[in-house]
């Protein structure tokens, strides 16, 4: 294999790698503003690094632009989403979890 395609496999695997883990958090986070956290932090890197891999695997120049300016929109939009769900919860009076709160407490 050439050091492309290494650099391809690895950027795909290791965006696969923050993919899941941004999937585990939404699951298993305990409120609102962690698990935007959670899918702002790790799922735009997953997502940007995937998109990489598949940047260098086409290698042709229009669809490498196209996907630079992706890579770009990610960036730009997924944690300005996050950041607009968790106002929009906190507007709502919604209160962060806590670690006294307990688990089934209502």
């Amino acid at each position: 294999m050439t050091p492309t395609e290494w650099g391809i496999v690895a950027l795909a695997l290791v965006g696969a790698f923050f993919g899941g883990v941004a999937s585990i958090g939404i699951v298993r986070l305990p409120d609102v503003y962690t698990r935007a956290h959670a899918a702002s932090k790790s799922d735009t890197l997953g997502a940007v690094l995937t998109i990489g891999a598949a940047a260098l695997a086409i290698q042709t120049d229009l669809s490498t632009i196209k996907a630079v300016f992706l890579l770009v929109f990610m960036f730009l939009t997924n944690p300005t989403a996050a950041h607009a769900i968790a106002r929009a919860a906190q507007d709502q009076g919604i209160e962060p979890w806590t670690a006294g709160d307990k688990e089934g407490k209502q």
